[in-house]
């Protein structure tokens, strides 16, 4: 056919957009590694101060390019929601935009797809002006994305005003999910003036996403499965989840059995622990670290859970940012010392892996609610924001390896401890989870998930590039 190009993959260049937090830059980066052991050359593009963080960190031999785009902010600025919505609305389009420009048809290569993260939907926009295809890419679970994809119909029903606010309070219950509260909806945070604009910020994403062909997300299918319940393969998932014009879905996750890069820590880790840790008996250590994007829970309950810690005289790690040792009690670290163990940040997958880590208190963050899974640890949970709410309502109520704390007072923690100690099927449903999601056979589904949206999807969408016809593909 000697119409016909050749596009290799060695040449092709796929740019990836993550939400610039480090919940959000850690799975991408996975992604890049993934493109990469399928021939591609990953470009992943964050602002100045995180790109000045992940470099050293990312390894050499890991051949994923990190480019840096400024976000307008100055360098000691907050970088809250609201900041980084700015930047990216504002000031890092034009910039994205550029470094496209710079890198199609650089040395040979094209740019032949931008994944954006759908919290960087801005990046769909400036995909479409620079005629590049795009995919979108959603970090947490397929649940929380059809949760924000209900939108409309909650708005429609009268479940939700046009602002996002509850209009009536009680439990939601959308098809195949748990029962949640009205009050559990991700952009119910703050102030009201805060909820409005977080609700505007998700309607603006679910706008742009509805132009995505496909969507990569970083779960695994058939979440609303028990592990006795037969799950669905992919060719109904997908025919579930293409109706009403909605993107391919291709559920791609844990993406950390089929990627050999570290998670690049923002912050220094204290691999101090480890040593302490090896000094505590087996299953013993309550481990406690709420995220790194999220305020942690505020100096009050920083107070009263240090106080039910100490109460309960069970060996601890804690990971607690040094902005709030404050919210500690006047000589706690000092009266604690041989009974816990307090970090600034910790190395969370070689924690949760060791043998004496018996519990993880986590806020349910989709990234840490992962981790705990293959390492198979029992949850104790205490949701702050965003999509966390739904990520412990899944671990509480649907596969049941976790229990939620309602406060942190001693009684609390202390009957959340024995609800989990008391359940003898808790580790036999973690292992089964953990070898549904994380087994053989799900690997073999992700490799085969990510190929097809690789082998398949991506060939079509590099049909464009042609102006005589059809494209071969290396």
């Amino acid at each position: 056919m000697g119409n016909m190009k050749c596009i290799k993959r060695s040449n092709s260049i796929i740019i990836l957009v993550p939400y610039p937090a480090q919940g959000h830059v850690t799975p991408m980066l996975k992604l890049a590694s993934a493109f990469l052991s399928h021939g591609f050359k990953p470009v992943l593009v964050t602002p100045d101060h995180i790109h000045n963080q992940i470099v050293p960190k990312v390894e050499q031999n890991d051949k994923i390019l990190c480019m840096p785009i400024p976000d307008g902010l100055d360098k000691d600025a907050p970088r809250d929601f609201f900041a980084i919505e700015k930047a990216m609305e504002n000031t890092m389009p034009g910039h994205l935009e550029s470094l496209v420009h710079q890198l199609d048809h650089q040395d040979g290569d094209q740019v032949v797809c931008i994944v954006a993260d759908l919290l960087a939907s801005w990046a769909i926009d400036v995909a479409n002006r620079c005629g590049v295809p795009s995919a979108g890419f959603w970090p947490a679970m397929l649940a929380t994305y059809r949760l924000i994809t209900a939108i409309p119909d909650m708005v429609r029903t009268g479940l939700i005003s046009d602002t996002g606010f509850p209009k009536q309070h009680g439990g939601i219950c959308l098809p195949n999910q748990p029962l949640l509260s009205s009050e559990d909806l991700p952009w119910l945070i703050g102030t009201p003036a805060s909820r409005k604009a977080r609700f505007k910020f998700w309607k603006r994403t679910l706008d742009r996403s509805k132009t995505l062909p496909w969507l990569l997300v970083n779960s695994f299918p058939n979440e609303y499965c028990t592990n006795g319940e037969q799950q669905l393969d992919h060719h109904q998932l997908v025919k579930m989840n293409t109706q009403a014009q909605q993107p391919l879905v291709f559920p791609i996750g844990p993406l950390s059995k089929h990627t050999t890069i570290k998670n690049p820590s923002f912050w220094e880790e204290d691999t101090s622990c480890l040593t302490w840790l090896d000094k505590q008996n087996p299953n013993s250590v309550i481990y406690i670290s709420f995220g790194s994007w999220v305020s942690p829970i505020g100096g009050a309950k920083v107070r009263s859970l240090a106080l039910a810690l100490e109460a309960l005289g069970k060996p601890f790690l804690w990971v607690l940012g040094s902005s709030w040792l404050g919210g500690l009690p006047n000589g706690y670290l000092e009266r604690v010392s041989r009974q816990g163990k307090v970090v600034s940040w910790a190395p969370q997958m070689e924690v949760l892996q060791h043998k004496a880590v018996g519990f993880y208190l986590t806020h349910c963050g989709w990234n840490s609610t992962m981790e705990a899974i293959q390492c198979q640890k029992p949850l104790l949970c205490y949701p702050v924001a965003g999509d966390q709410f739904v990520n412990c309502a899944y671990i509480v109520k649907v596969w049941r390896i976790g229990v939620k704390l309602i406060g942190f007072g001693q009684k609390d923690v202390e009957e959340g401890l024995k609800k989990v100690v008391e359940d003898a099927e808790m580790s036999n449903r973690l292992r089964k989870l953990n070898k549904r999601t994380m087994g053989d056979e799900a690997n073999l589904r992700v490799v085969a998930n990510l190929s097809a949206f690789i082998d398949d999807q991506l060939k079509i969408l590099t049909l464009g590039f042609s102006s005589n016809g059809v494209h071969d593909y290396d």
